[in-house]
């Protein structure tokens, strides 16, 4: 019975990824275009989510400014749930909803991109960090699930929605770090040019 039930979570994670697949390619190519159009022009992403969202938030950015699967110049990427005491006095001074915002407003310039992930759109902080990023003239990139209405409704046209076919979190997580891996891929071969997947 246990091992039946690992082996459905593996069956729907791969599922999900399939249909993803289909769905998600189009907003996923228009994505890395801003991204790419923000570094080659000297610019960043800042990258925010709440828990594990923000732990994806900084494993793009590692990868962004490190590398992902081949050597190339750094990239600009910051995530912004990374410095705890800044975090800790924003909310404080200013409430939790603006721990994202202040930042956007502190580090942001235009042509930069705000990199959002969520599997709750219903979280005020960065809902408030998308405001401050149009306010900053920054394109926003969502990764979200289906249940996206607030975010859908402040994303702009200029934006780009990547919005995975589902609500369970645990599929969620598992489909947007595919989607960051892509997106870094995606740079990666715009920047260097195709490489034969040696897997």
């Amino acid at each position: 019975m246990l091992e039946q039930r690992i082996e459905q979570q593996f069956i729907d994670s791969a599922d999900l990824k399939y249909q993803a697949a289909q769905i998600l390619s189009k907003p996923m190519a228009a994505a890395v275009q801003s991204i790419l159009v923000c570094v080659t022009g000297g610019g960043k992403v800042l990258a925010c989510g709440n828990g594990s969202c923000a732990a994806l938030a900084q494993i793009f950015a590692a990868t962004f400014v490190s590398r992902f699967e081949r050597e190339r110049p750094e990239l600009g990427a910051i995530a912004l749930s990374t410095d705890g005491v800044l975090l800790t006095a924003a909310a404080q001074d200013y409430g939790f909803e603006e721990v994202f915002a202040k930042q956007l407003r502190a580090l942001g310039q235009p042509g930069d991109v705000l990199l959002v992930l969520s599997v709750n759109a219903q979280q005020d902080n960065v809902l408030q960090a998308i405001s401050a990023a149009h306010e900053r003239e920054l394109s926003v990139v969502a990764i979200t699930g289906q249940s996206s209405g607030k975010i859908r409704q402040l994303l702009r046209e200029t934006d780009v929605h990547i919005c995975v076919p589902s609500d369970k979190p645990a599929r969620l997580l598992e489909v947007h770090l595919l989607v960051l891996h892509g997106l870094c891929d995606g740079v990666d071969s715009q920047l260097l040019g195709e490489q034969e997947n040696n897997e």
